[in-house]
């Protein structure tokens, strides 16, 4: 059974800001090569970090929502851990989108008159 996840990849694209168009193509063809059926790609521009744990200050963000089987998600993991150009991910689970039911609206209540 698929369900729907929500992936933030951090890329590493220091030196190589006009590329980073074609290295969201790539990661999104991985996705999709993999089996994950892509429903939305955010890409979120350069970041600043809160604070510097690294060699990098900043990053470019992109947000992936998927459909997927469980298991994939950890394949994934381990592939872009070794992508140089993948700086941080962080992968959640998401609900499923449910059609609103629409709402009978109950008759409004009479108020007690005072005399």
């Amino acid at each position: 059974m698929k369900n729907r996840y929500e992936a933030l990849l951090v890329l590493n694209a220091q030196g190589k800001e006009e590329s980073v168009h074609d290295i969201v193509d790539r990661l999104e063809s991985e996705f999709k090569k993999e089996g994950a059926e892509i429903e939305q790609v955010q890409k979120m521009d350069k970041r600043p970090f809160a604070y510097t744990a690294g060699p990098l200050d900043a990053g470019f963000y992109v947000n992936f929502i998927f459909h997927a089987e469980p298991e994939l998600v950890d394949k994934l993991k381990s592939k872009f851990k070794l992508d140089p150009e993948v700086y941080r991910q962080h992968y959640q689970r998401l609900r499923e989108i449910t059609e609103k039911k629409e709402r009978k609206e109950k008759p409004a209540k009479k108020l007690a008159r005072s005399k």
